[in-house]
């Protein structure tokens, strides 16, 4: 006989949402349905763009499908991890960012009805595991090609491949060039070892302004910076550069100093002291003969009479980022102390150090470098709005552009891949044992999301066009055809010249079968209650936190009638509401 024992212990607040169960799994599907169907019409080239608001009220125009994910406040567990392989596949291979979440939806779609029919998640699980071996297996011996990258042809026609579903399309082939010359130039090849970071050595710079036909990559780099004094050169053809990391100034405290002086001569003495300093700093650059000093830090008024009486020209407090890169770029070493200046740290590597005015601002350009290993893209364009759109599509056709140097390898795009994939998945799952055999061939089915987006964002007839195109397949040798995403029809990617990094495809499938595996295996989510919110009244704001702060200093005995009446808005503690 069952003893009646305590009640249950509450250790959760009370207002936390809790699902458990079968619930909780149908939950995770509902949720990664909505999110892939927010950004579905993203896919293609007949991609349209979400003109989205931030909090701050700035616009976001893009069809880039981590960009949209990211200004999107989701509460739901699930639609945070659907939203998170997004970022991951941005991060890793830079594209494909829509297809992962259309694909991660789809994956979770065919894994419902399983769920309902009391199938073990762990059975579906290992089927989707070795859906996944199987098809990477395949994709990488028998659909791949590879690239030749000494044909530039051949690596634009990829690149173009991902500039053709963005708004660059209309200048598709100057943007090809753009990523492919900035990708060749940060490439590091040392010691067998091949280093391509984008990210720290390809500086993208946006000027308001101009025509996108201004675009261009310099051979060297520009930085947003002008001379430190009037009268120093703006041009010099073949400068030695001088970088730096250190102050052209007398060193203050680094807390408060008190000098103490006694007679009147003292305080000359220490003008003194500190024009010596500054002095010997200034000879021991002028030694090496420079005709440019760079520095991270400040350069005092001494400073700079000191070097403009030598004709050297000055330029401070550049970013640390932008140091490193003039390093790569003109043959440089930074230098930390004046005084270990010597003559292998000099930059000779410059052709032409110039400084230009566009609009209202100044640039400093190191162009002409004999061989920079960095490199500045300069952006041109009506807005602010068009150009943050013109990074995101550069930093993706330059991830591929890295993508295919380090992994040569292409699949067919337009859905081919997919097609092909789901046609040896069907075939292979007649050999699958078990009741592993149907979620087997859920992969193959959820892998046909894919061409079908492409039909239906192109306002074809998607049944019938996937019907050819299953034909097509199911035929030995048609392994490249897929879907014309400009007309919504069946057509051969060879032909059409459309290919997509192999590392790309890989990192999809990998993402959306994982977070499949993930949504269906979760049995039990929490989500807390909402939090408190600050009124949007800027006077109830004001009148909440004085209420509060009074309460709060009243409870600790801290709060008398005089201090009651200097209590300001600025003593107010904003974070206190959240506690």
């Amino acid at each position: 006989m069952h003893r009646g024992g305590p009640g249950p212990v509450l250790v959760l607040n009370a207002n936390t949402k809790r699902e458990t169960g079968r619930k909780a799994q149908l939950g995770n599907i509902q949720a990664a349905k909505t999110i892939a169907d927010v950004i579905r019409t993203c896919l293609g080239p007949r991609a349209m763009l979400k003109m989205l608001m931030d909090p701050m009220g700035g616009i976001v125009m893009t069809n880039d499908g981590n960009a949209i994910l990211r200004e999107i406040q989701v509460q739901h567990p699930a639609a945070k991890s659907i939203i998170e392989i997004s970022r991951t596949q941005d991060e890793e291979v830079g594209d494909g960012t829509t297809s992962v979440i259309v694909l991660a939806g789809e994956m979770l779609t065919v894994a419902e009805p399983f769920l309902e029919q009391q199938m073990h998640p762990t059975v579906i699980i290992a089927a989707f595991r070795q859906a996944l071996d199987d098809l990477v297996a395949h994709a990488k011996d028998n659909l791949s090609v590879k690239v030749d990258l000494e044909n530039k042809e051949q690596v634009i026609n990829v690149i173009n491949s991902t500039i053709g579903t963005k708004f660059l399309k209309k200048w598709s082939s100057l943007a090809c060039e753009i990523a492919l010359n900035a990708v060749r130039t940060v490439t590091l090849e040392e010691n067998g070892r091949k280093e391509i970071d984008i990210k720290r050595y390809a500086r993208i710079e946006k000027i308001p302004g101009g025509a996108i036909e201004d675009c261009c990559v310099l051979n060297g780099v520009m930085v947003g910076k002008d001379v430190v004094h009037a009268k120093m050169r703006r041009r010099i053809e073949n400068p030695r550069i001088v970088l730096l990391d250190c102050t052209l100034e007398f060193k203050k405290g680094e807390s408060m100093t008190n000098i103490e002086i006694k007679h009147e001569e003292d305080f000359a003495k220490i003008l003194q002291l500190e024009e010596d300093y500054v002095r010997k700093l200034c000879d021991d650059i002028i030694a090496v003969k420079p005709d440019l000093v760079i520095t991270e830090k400040g350069v005092s008024d001494l400073a700079q009479h000191f070097l403009l009486k030598h004709n050297i020209s000055c330029i401070r407090r550049v970013k640390k980022t932008d140091n490193n890169r003039m390093a790569r770029a003109v043959g440089a070493r930074i230098v930390n102390r004046t005084d270990e200046l010597k003559e292998a740290d000099i930059g000779t590597g410059c052709g032409l150090f110039e400084i230009k005015k566009i609009g209202d601002d100044y640039f400093t350009y190191l162009v002409q470098c004999k061989d920079p290993k960095a490199c500045t893209i300069v952006l041109r364009g009506a807005s602010k709005d068009i150009l943050n759109e013109i990074e995101r599509n550069l930093l993706d056709a330059m991830q591929v552009a890295r993508n295919i140097m380090v992994d040569p390898y292409l699949l067919p795009g337009g859905g081919a891949a997919e097609m092909a994939l789901a046609q040896v998945l069907n075939d292979k799952a007649k050999s699958v044992a078990g009741v592993q055999q149907w979620p087997y061939r859920a992969v193959a089915r959820a892998l046909e999301v894919i061409p079908r987006t492409l039909i239906q964002n192109c306002g074809g007839n998607s049944i019938r066009v996937l019907t050819a195109l299953r034909a097509k397949h199911a035929t030995q040798g048609n392994s490249t055809w897929g879907i014309d995403g400009e007309r919504g029809v069946v057509a051969d990617m060879k032909e059409l010249g459309v290919w997509d990094p192999l590392a790309v495809k890989v990192q999809t499938y990998k993402s959306a079968i994982e977070v499949g595996q993930l949504g269906d295996l979760c049995t039990l989510i929490m989500i807390p209650p909402p939090s408190l919110s600050l009124c949007r009244r800027p006077f109830c704001c004001f009148v909440l936190m004085i209420l509060y702060q009074v309460i709060r200093r009243i409870r600790s005995r801290q709060l008398r009638m005089d201090q009651l009446q200097s209590l300001t808005f600025s003593s107010c503690n904003f974070s206190a509401l959240y506690n």
